[in-house]
């Protein structure tokens, strides 16, 4: 588990391989093969993607330079956003002449086994030891896991009833000392690098909250390869933020660092909530015009959960947290967005293949002909350099991604009501299991787990399952099926019509 030495390296920027350079009218333009983007610069930028930046990461003061001596910070905030809409590439990490003080936060019960192998990874943290503190919350642990953290240079607070994780986080944060709140489970051991590189996120004075990666601490079991590429924690391998619009976004407590300051002003987690608690947390710190980021370092090995029955609990529990968060926050509503094209393309697709029908097939091609003949149209008028064979390829991916969403949805939430409606709606059932199996199929290629495919499929169809049951008993307990019921938006219009 010891971390890349390439994240050693000063910090640095380079063009992805999927990005094309080109200029207009003296000012650099950038195009994104997939999702189909295209931004166009300052022409103070010329000289940073004239220099060398495809193939090879251009150190960050170097840049800074070539952009006329421009102002670091607001440097570094431009190119982190170029960063997380997947124009450029980054490694290494900035060196700071200061560091803020950080409070590293850890709730615990009846874990000594898990909290000792925490506490010791926390001793080997490439981090200022002056700039940084532990707090332990044992939460009424029946062993004797506060004697075994007592035996560390850390600050104990031993509570003497069982209050829950999130008390516990919000007790410590009410003492600590750090201008940064450092979030972590005691079945999490972090990597050396954790704090170095997620730190310099707080450089961006919007963010309030930062999130690293979670990986699996296991790697024996076919379910520790499973939850390596999908568990619930692990947020992915390319930088997320709430500023892309997502008002669903969020970080998961066990790798959180927030600013204490903004943390107690929305005071912490909600103390009645068991799972979804980081969740609530995060929509309520943007609601206050605040940003929350991901990034896939500042790595923490999660212990998780690689027997079977604790596994579909867990994933159970997660599932009904969906309708009580809805109905917290009420005008986040779940949406399904489409547009015509899309729509009709697959309408015309699943018709011609239940009826047999092929020359319907036909009507397919033209519809995907049409649609980007008008979008090559309105490129064409903003003088991008973009072939129509490569702006076709981009429509049909686009079209593709759609059918998966609506795949993965139905996979989501669906997927047990096979066996109840087979006899009634034989082909029904067969085109959500269908729908299920591309989903499986897209995520075991995007995921590219160390399973063959019949095993993950296996666990992801527990996965699904166990997770919508979830959802389904929260609804009907609290009779609220926003979750499984989103509102349909049509993409060009952004007008919901149902």
């Amino acid at each position: 588990m010891g971390h890349d030495t390439l994240s050693k390296k000063p910090l640095s920027y380079r063009l992805r391989d999927s990005v094309k350079y080109h200029q207009k009218n003296g000012s650099p333009m950038l195009v994104l093969n997939f999702p189909l983007k295209v931004i166009v610069l300052h022409p103070s930028w010329r000289p940073v993607f004239e220099s060398h930046m495809r193939g090879n990461f251009i150190a960050f003061d170097n840049i800074v330079s070539l952009v006329n001596h421009a102002d670091p910070q607001e440097t570094k905030i431009f190119l982190d956003g170029l960063v997380r809409k997947g124009f450029l590439e980054q490694e290494g990490f900035p060196i700071f002449s200061r560091y803020p003080y950080v409070s590293v936060i850890i709730p615990v019960r009846n874990r000594r086994e898990d909290i000792t192998d925490c506490l010791q990874s926390l001793s080997r943290l490439d981090y200022p030891e002056e700039k940084m503190e532990v707090i332990v919350v044992d939460d009424a642990s029946d062993d004797n896991t506060p004697d075994v953290v007592s035996a560390f240079p850390v600050h104990l607070i031993a509570l003497k009833e069982h209050k829950q994780a999130s008390c516990c986080r919000n007790l410590a944060a009410q003492r600590a000392q750090g201008e940064i709140l450092a979030f972590l489970d005691s079945d999490c051991v972090p990597d050396p690098l954790w704090l170095r590189e997620l730190i310099p996120a707080f450089s961006d004075p919007s963010n309030g909250a930062v999130g690293g990666m979670v990986d699996s601490y296991f790697n024996e079991k076919g379910l520790d390869c499973y939850e390596k590429v999908r568990s619930s924690l692990n947020m992915g391998s390319w930088p997320k933020s709430s500023r892309n619009g997502d008002s669903f976004f969020y970080l998961p407590s066990c790798n959180l660092l927030v600013r204490k300051a903004l943390f107690l002003q929305l005071g912490g987690f909600r103390e009645d909530m068991s799972v979804g608690e980081d969740v609530d947390f995060c929509w309520r710190l943007q609601d206050q015009g605040h940003h929350s980021e991901y990034r896939p370092v500042g790595k923490v090995y999660h212990k998780h959960r690689n027997k079977m029955r604790h596994f579909c609990s867990r994933r159970f529990d997660y599932g009904t947290s969906e309708p009580l968060l809805q109905l917290i926050h009420a005008l986040r509503i779940k949406q399904f967005v489409f547009s015509l094209p899309d729509f009709i393309f697959w309408g015309l697709a699943l018709l011609s293949i239940t009826s047999g029908w092929i020359p319907l097939l036909g009507l397919c091609g033209v519809i995907l002909l049409t649609d980007s003949l008008i979008k090559l149209a309105k490129i064409r008028q903003k003088n991008i350099p973009l072939h129509f064979p490569r702006l076709l390829f981009a429509t049909f991916r686009s079209y593709c991604a759609f059918l998966y969403h609506c795949c993965a949805f139905v996979s989501r939430y669906y997927l047990f009501l096979v066996p109840l409606i087979f006899i009634v709606a034989p082909l029904v059932s067969a085109i959500v299991l269908c729908m299920h199996l591309l989903t499986s199929i897209g995520e075991y290629f995007i995921k590219k787990p160390r399973l063959n495919f019949l095993f993950f499929l296996l666990y992801f169809t527990v996965d699904q399952v166990s997770y919508q049951l979830g959802v389904w008993w929260g609804c009907l307990k609290r009779l609220c099926f926003n979750p499984i019921n989103p509102h349909l938006v049509r993409k060009s219009s952004h007008k919901v019509i149902g």
